[in-house]
């Protein structure tokens, strides 16, 4: 048999196997997990202590909106106003493909202010100091923030 005919020959039997062959369905692409990273937190209480009914006294709390509902971080005193920490596990949402975090502290010396002792006035988070705000002066105040994959902060606008 010449080549020329071995070949048409078999074309249709090589063209007809390609029919059977079936793949399965592709696996899902997964879900992209957001990376994680720690960041720096800063607080510098008003000087003097502002409470009226109560005496000041007691830790500053940090809260994030991604942390679990009920968790909180204490900061540490570092000087006579100023209280730090670190949060670790932070999912970066920068750039923004989402909403920003809402952060805040819980200070007792300001339980006698309107924000019940909730503020994120004088807050750096990720060395950013927070300049948007969420309801600000109130009991829901929360300060607005994007961290990005090497820790740092970003405002909103």
């Amino acid at each position: 048999m010449k080549p020329q005919a071995l070949f048409v020959a078999l074309l249709p039997i090589a063209l007809g196997a390609g029919c059977f062959h079936q793949t399965g369905p592709e696996d899902a692409s997964p879900v992209p997990v957001p990376a994680l990273v720690s960041i720096r937190i800063e607080y510098r209480q008003p000087y003097g202590c502002l409470n009226v009914t109560s005496p000041c006294d007691g830790p500053v709390t940090f809260f994030g909106s991604w942390m679990p509902q009920g968790t909180q971080i204490v900061l540490n005193q570092v000087s006579a106003f100023v209280w730090t920490g670190t949060a670790t596990g932070v999912p970066v949402n920068f750039p923004p493909v989402d909403q920003p975090y809402l952060v805040r502290v819980y200070d007792p010396f300001l339980r006698d202010y309107p924000t019940g002792g909730a503020t994120a006035d004088r807050l750096q988070v990720g060395g950013q100091a927070l300049t948007q705000f969420y309801e600000h002066g109130t009991f829901a105040e929360f300060g607005l923030i994007y961290i990005d994959a090497t820790g740092v902060g970003h405002s909103p606008f």
